[in-house]
């Protein structure tokens, strides 16, 4: 993957281990954006004509990236306004499953509600504490993070897939911001029933852009109020017989934000993801390997199989400073310091950030 690194400027000026709080923007991705104003500029609402078409082939492109249909794909500015828009179409009163000290606006958004809410504790052992917080609480809804923000911790996918199994009536709720691009997936084919995400992490899509999926027989059973012209596709006539993901588009539509996450997508695909998973999988493999030699990782990390792109390492403000000093940028996250890996990333960088260890 090295040969991508000019296209990602900032990987050739610092030791960029900071995609987990935002990717970074290729200079194909600017490139185009340049003509896609270009074209507003020059066209106006001539330009703004031929929007709907243009908006169905990035949501036909996010449907192809992930295994879904068309009719379960939303365009949403953020996973944040999907997951708010789902939450006001369930009932008030369901118990739902979340995970300790999840990403905030996926708990928060459950927490402010009146929803009877439940907690499963993320260490070594989570599927087992989430096996045990179900059939202790019967909830209606799990919602989490496949990938969690502040260590990195994966949840298993085969475990989610014989959850579903036991209690098919589970209406299980996915946060994939931390993961979505980082190895390929099958929306249909997994036990996931919705699944949200903003794109300017991982898909290196900029921000302003994200998607949200819900499953065909998920639908039946969510009625969210939100509407606007925009969800009738500005028919006055279709007001009445709205499909269920156009009421996550209650308005204007940025082609702008939706197109630079059509073009990553396709920058995607066409240098593999099968390619790009494996490389990350080599590359945080032996930087998990290291840091386990080290003793820098937590027992929730450092005694899983399974483990994903992002890591939480021992450290306080001074190694902080001295790694910003070194222009290795990474983030301070509860009580250590959050490192991540991706496509543009090397293992120069990560001999660079051991040397400082």
């Amino acid at each position: 993957m090295e040969d991508l690194r000019n296209l990602f400027p900032v990987s050739n000026t610092h030791t960029y281990l900071n995609t987990a709080s935002s990717g970074l923007l290729s200079t194909h991705l600017l490139e185009w954006r340049r003509e896609h104003d270009t074209s507003f500029l020059n066209g106006g609402s001539i330009f703004r004509g031929e929007q709907k078409q243009f908006l169905d082939g990035v949501r036909e492109t996010v449907a192809s990236f992930l295994g879904g249909g068309e009719h379960e794909v939303a365009l949403v500015p953020n996973f944040s306004f999907g997951l708010n828009t789902l939450l006001e179409g369930i009932p008030e009163g369901k118990k739902v499953l979340l995970l300790e000290r999840d990403y905030p606006s996926i708990n928060w958004a459950f927490e402010h509600r009146d929803f009877n809410v439940c907690y499963a504790e993320v260490d070594a052992n989570l599927e087992e504490n989430i096996e045990t917080a179900v059939a202790r609480h019967r909830p209606d809804i799990f919602a989490f993070s496949i990938v969690q923000y502040l260590n990195g911790v994966k949840i298993d996918f085969d475990f989610l897939k014989q959850l579903k199994a036991y209690h098919p009536e589970l209406l299980l709720i996915a946060d994939g911001t931390q993961y979505v691009g980082t190895e390929p997936f099958d929306f249909g084919n997994s036990a996931i029933d919705v699944l949200g995400a903003s794109a300017y992490k991982w898909l290196l899509a900029g921000y302003g852009n994200g998607f949200f999926m819900v499953k065909e027989a998920a639908q039946q059973d969510i009625h969210p109020s939100t509407i606007g012209f925009n969800s009738a596709d500005a028919m006055f006539g279709n007001k009445e017989r709205i499909p269920f993901m156009k009421r996550f588009e209650p308005g204007h539509q940025d082609t702008l934000n939706y197109g630079s996450l059509g073009q990553s997508l396709q920058f995607f695909k066409k240098i593999g993801v099968d390619k790009i998973s494996e490389d990350l999988k080599q590359l945080c493999a032996t930087a998990r390997e290291a840091f386990l030699e080290r003793g820098l990782l937590d027992t929730a990390v450092a005694n899983r199989d399974q483990f994903s792109t992002i890591f939480n390492i021992t450290g306080g403000d001074k190694l902080f400073q001295k790694l910003e000093q070194e222009k290795i940028i990474c983030s301070q996250r509860g009580n250590g310091l959050r490192v991540s890996f991706h496509l543009y990333n090397s293992r120069e960088d990560l001999k660079k950030l051991l040397h400082f260890l």
